[in-house]
């Protein structure tokens, strides 16, 4: 059940991400729903970018990370054995830096973006999750 909640949480995440780097690369105000927070102001923030790339861009390719482990993690050896660690460490680094960006909108830009918001709630989700995952497969791996 585990696996495929982390499955369908990882992929609403990459949604919401990709629609955040869909705002950032196409300078579309219109896509920040009018009167639903103030996304424009956070998506266009110098926060909104690390060394010219965009944070959504990261956070899309980290749920996609966990999503493509999550599924193979069964079938590619590698991941059989580490895959679990590898998504409690991405997961885990994606949440830190979750609570850092969230801080940053109410504290720093003093703007909130629902989207990122829903990203935030995503990530702390999915980091739950693989540590719920990673319990699992520990537990196995003792019987």
């Amino acid at each position: 059940m585990t696996k495929k909640l982390l499955i369908i949480i990882s992929i609403l995440g990459f949604l919401d991400a990709t629609y955040l780097l869909i705002i950032k690369l196409t300078a579309n105000q219109a896509l920040c729903v009018p009167g639903l927070g103030d996304c424009w102001t956070v998506n266009t923030s110098s926060y909104s970018e690390w060394n010219g790339i965009p944070l959504s861009a990261l956070g899309a390719l980290a749920y996609i990370a966990i999503l493509l482990i999550t599924i193979f993690r069964t079938k590619i050896d590698l991941l059989r054995n580490f895959g679990h660690i590898l998504t409690l460490g991405i997961a885990l680094s994606g949440f830190i830096f979750s609570i850092y960006l969230t801080y940053l909108q109410f504290a720093v830009i003093k703007a909130i973006c629902p989207f990122c918001l829903v990203s935030a709630v995503t990530m702390t989700t999915v980091f739950v999750l693989s540590i719920i995952r990673y319990l699992e497969i520990q537990r196995q791996h003792e019987q």
